[in-house]
């Protein structure tokens, strides 16, 4: 049984029973499940029929009536989802088995042509992974002792090199900006403000969001183990985990403390997506697939992320039950039940705990989703950002400097991070600001570095800090004059223009100089590969956009608001026209009754002039009328 699901991964529960029932043996379901588990096979048994195609799921995201219906309806098919839906096991389910990891090859099949990384379409090779061997800076005075090091070579040192425009772990996705078939169709576009999307968009948004975080990720799996735990991969120690979650763990992972070897034996002073230079490409990378991957989920390709311009507020605008959720009546602390968020459970948000324990996270719930947004500790940080704070940080002409850490001075990436002081530039300041201030503002799940992006406040959060925006010296009298339209780190690329060699390729904390492959990504990225133009990955702000364009958008925004509302409307003026029928045909009888009641009680000498009178004018045409 196990050899003919190596052979043919697509092999059904229903085919492997159907051997030993020839001889008269019967087989559980359970039990061929339980024993492909145990081999480390994860479930490759699938159903050779989606559940729910995209247009099924297309309609059921759009038939909420309202948030909280959508989401218990999103919430039940998520979890039929995850029944009935394959369960083969940031790491492709296809390159966790023992063989594979003891090959150190994730080259998986594509299923468009049954070939290793799409070879026999031309959309990519299996090849050696080449990693730099630029030194890096002192922060981290170990080697060979982080499975980071040097991503992913501690896994994997053969890995698919997709060709043209195709991306994913077995070239089977486009690249980011590319669509179609055969990823040939260049398409831009446009990601917008949260607090101007329409009620319909934000409802959409929401339900993407809980679909996400109730549905296991059919590609990928996390690591709960480091690689020796994994007695070098000859005990895999990976686990399911859903779509929004991979994210969580993926920030988490990038971030956590070093593990030196047995409980409370760690270096905290590393970071492979913080603190230094390649802080700004990373969580491009990031949001990018986990735009990716929503899209995939959702059948909706022309999803993108919203941002929240969060400069001079005052207070979390975002925090609303019709958005991200506002805060409890009962405890402050929580997410009102009225919204879909106050169900969410949190994962990777111990590190002091797994510190101690000298472990990785699991990936299992450990409470309620946390935001306490304004009581936060003003020692650490005052308050938002404001857009002053923002133009300072814009005039810093050095993407980063010096040691290139959070010591760093007069560097734009420091200074955008929060390290860096935004109204002097100088480095390792006493009080946290910008990017980092927002954390701490969140006062809950978001203060967490390493547990950060289980707030969906993350999301909008990280999409304004990579966000575009038009450069200053090309504005028109169309831009608006007023500052809320000034960019950061795409601001920063068009100002400056910086080329590749503005970005360190040594000497920077390990994991961040410009060849580094980016952990735990698979497929690769590196970092220099995403310091340039977000417009080249195919996405744009609806700000940017010409007056003409965004003038089409608004009317659509509305049009879209209108087709909501018209039933009401509709039913509203009907409503309102019976109303006023009724009212004018109560007046027109009230009018006639007093008239009538009013001529019996008048005397025949007040009778009118026209029937009484043979007088000039009106008796003349009255005569004419008798016989």
């Amino acid at each position: 049984m196990l050899r003919t699901v190596r052979v043919n991964p697509q092999t059904s529960t229903k085919d492997l029973q159907h051997d030993p029932a020839a001889d008269g043996v019967t087989v559980h379901r359970s039990t061929i499940r339980r024993t492909l588990h145990k081999e480390m096979l994860y479930g490759t048994v699938i159903q050779r029929k989606p559940f729910l195609r995209p247009h099924h799921k297309q309609s059921r995201l759009r038939s909420s009536g309202s948030v909280s219906a959508g989401m218990r309806l999103l919430a039940l098919i998520s979890f039929l989802l995850y029944l009935l839906k394959p369960t083969y096991q940031q790491f492709p389910r296809q390159c966790v088995t023992r063989e594979v990891l003891a090959s150190k090859e994730c080259c998986p099949v594509w299923e468009g042509d049954g070939s290793a990384c799409g070879a026999r379409s031309g959309r990519g090779v299996c090849q050696d992974v080449v990693v730099s061997e630029e030194p890096n800076g002192p922060q981290f005075p170990f080697d060979g002792i982080d499975d980071r090091e040097r991503w992913p070579l501690v896994f994997y040192n053969r890995t698919c090199r997709c060709l043209q425009n195709y991306m994913g772990h077995n070239c089977g996705d486009c690249s980011f900006g590319y669509f179609g078939p055969n990823c040939a169709e260049r398409r831009e576009l446009v990601r917008r403000n949260v607090l101007q999307l329409s009620n319909t968009d934000r409802q959409k948004f929401i339900s993407y969001l809980n679909l996400a975080k109730n549905t296991i990720s059919q590609d990928y799996v996390i690591a709960t183990g480091t690689y020796s735990e994994m007695n070098n991969g000859t005990n895999p120690l990976f686990t399911n985990v859903s779509t929004y979650d991979l994210f969580v763990w993926m920030h988490y992972y990038v971030s956590r403390h070093a593990i030196l070897g047995g409980p409370n034996n760690i270096w905290m002073g590393v970071d492979f997506g913080h603190w230094a230079p390649a802080f700004l490409p990373w969580h491009r990378v990031f949001l990018l697939r986990w735009e990716h991957e929503i899209r995939k989920l959702t059948g909706d390709f022309s999803f993108t992320v919203p941002y929240w311009d969060w400069r001079d507020a005052q207070e979390c605008e975002v925090c609303t039950d019709d958005l991200v959720g506002s805060q409890s009546r009962l405890d402050p602390n929580l997410i009102s039940p009225s919204s879909v968020f106050s169900s969410w459970k949190v994962i990777c948000s111990r590190a002091p705990e797994y510190s101690l324990r000298g472990v990785l996270c699991d990936g299992k719930e450990e409470g309620p989703l946390l935001r306490n947004p304004g009581n936060h500790d003003r020692n650490l940080a005052e308050r938002l950002p404001t857009s002053a704070e923002v133009d300072f940080t814009l005039s810093l002409s050095q993407y980063d400097t010096g040691p290139m850490d959070r010591t760093a001075n007069m560097s734009f990436r420091n200074t955008l991070e929060g390290f860096g002081d935004p109204q002097t530039g100088l480095g390792n300041s006493p009080k946290l600001g910008m990017h980092a201030s927002l954390h701490v503002f969140m006062n809950g799940s978001m203060t967490s570095v390493q547990g950060s992006a289980n707030d969906p406040v993350f999301i909008l959060h990280h999409a304004f800090v990579d966000r575009r925006t038009v450069p200053y010296q090309n504005r028109t009298l169309f831009t608006p004059a007023v500052p809320s339209f000034l960019s950061i780190y795409e601001q920063w690329l068009r100002r400056y223009q910086p080329d590749r060699s503005h970005y360190p390729r040594a000497n920077a904390p390990i994991g961040h100089n410009s060849e580094y492959y980016m952990a735990p990504f698979l497929p690769l990225y590196r970092n220099i590969d995403y310091f340039l133009s977000s417009k080249e990955m195919g996405y744009e702000y609806a700000y940017l956009r010409d007056p003409g364009q965004r003038f089409v958008d608004d009317v659509v925004s509305y049009l879209e608001e209108a087709r909501v509302l018209w039933p009401w409307l509709l039913g509203a003026a009907v409503l309102g026209a019976l109303c006023s029928g009724a009212v004018v045909v109560c007046l027109i009888k009230a009018t006639r009754f007093m008239w009538r009641r009013k001529r019996s009680r008048q005397s025949p000498e007040k009778q009118p002039l026209i029937i009484s009178t043979d007088t000039e004018g009106s008796s003349s045409s009255y005569r004419a009328m008798r016989p």
